[in-house]
């Protein structure tokens, strides 16, 4: 499999304090199963479906104090000149180009408004194995108070095309490569308690959104909203036992109709 082009969500993990506890709710909503932690770099540990990768857990670093969350690397051909380019149009870089063995080159950013995200330039690890499966990554959206700022910094960095959803109901746009949609940038309103940050959202795929709602819940996840069909699939968003944001969706199940979209590149 050859390197995702430049933009492209390639890989999520997540770090949480109790990793076992994360193993477990994951390994039983999801059917992931774990490869082994691999104590050279910090007890990381990669969860499969059907024996493919699909994203990796691992406990803090030392002295790391920041919640459990999610986090989606975006692919980049050259991670350095990334960093530049999140440095000059106002966001800040988090951890420096930093070589991940013969795996890769990864860095941790936030864009203008604060939410985090990785880039990674891939070596021998490319990323996703499979996508779009039940228990796989299937989509992202970024959760900013500040949309006009993601709109400008994203497409400036990663090259994206931007295409705004007209819906009075909602602040919503696309960023694509081509023809093709690779993330949603979404404005968080009151709705959204003022302590939960600007974030990325993962949404991992399911087969039947509503009894993994019920099965998440039942291993002590709480349900942020929905189920809700929309033309896309039908989706949840949850919190995990440990705090960290995700979402749920079954893209066989759609209704409604497809929004206009316009060109706001």
């Amino acid at each position: 499999m050859a390197a995702e082009p430049q933009g492209t969500p390639c890989w999520a993990d997540a770090t949480f304090g109790d990793l076992e506890g994360a193993k477990r709710f994951y390994g039983e909503l999801l059917g992931w199963t774990y490869g082994e932690s691999l104590p050279e770099y910090g007890n990381y540990t990669q969860a499969y479906v059907d024996g493919k990768a699909v994203a990796a857990l691992s406990p803090p670093m030392p002295g790391q104090d920041a919640p459990p969350a999610w986090c989606l690397f975006l692919a980049s051909p050259d991670a350095a000149a990334t960093a530049a380019k999140v440095r000059e149009n106002g966001g800040t870089v988090l951890v420096e180009p930093m070589r991940v063995g013969e795996f890769g080159t990864m860095v941790l950013a936030s864009d203008p408004g604060g939410a985090a995200f990785g880039v990674w330039q891939a070596g021998s690890h490319e990323g996703f194995e499979a996508r779009e499966v039940p228990g796989a990554y299937s989509w992202a959206e970024i959760y900013t108070r500040e949309p006009e700022k993601a709109d400008a910094f994203f497409p400036s960095v990663f090259g994206y095309g931007v295409k705004r959803v007209e819906d009075d109901a909602i602040d919503f746009t696309l960023y694509d490569l081509g023809a093709d949609p690779v993330l949603g940038r979404m404005r968080m309103t009151e709705d959204f308690p003022a302590e939960v940050p600007p974030h990325l959202n993962v949404y991992f795929t399911v087969a039947d959104c509503d009894a993994a709602v019920e099965k998440a819940q039942a291993l002590g996840a709480q349900l942020r909203f929905g189920p809700l069909t929309i033309p896309f699939g039908r989706f949840a968003a949850l919190t995990d036992p440990q705090g960290a944001p995700f979402s749920l969706i079954d893209g066989t199940t759609t209704g409604g109709e497809m929004p206009t979209l316009t060109d706001a590149s």
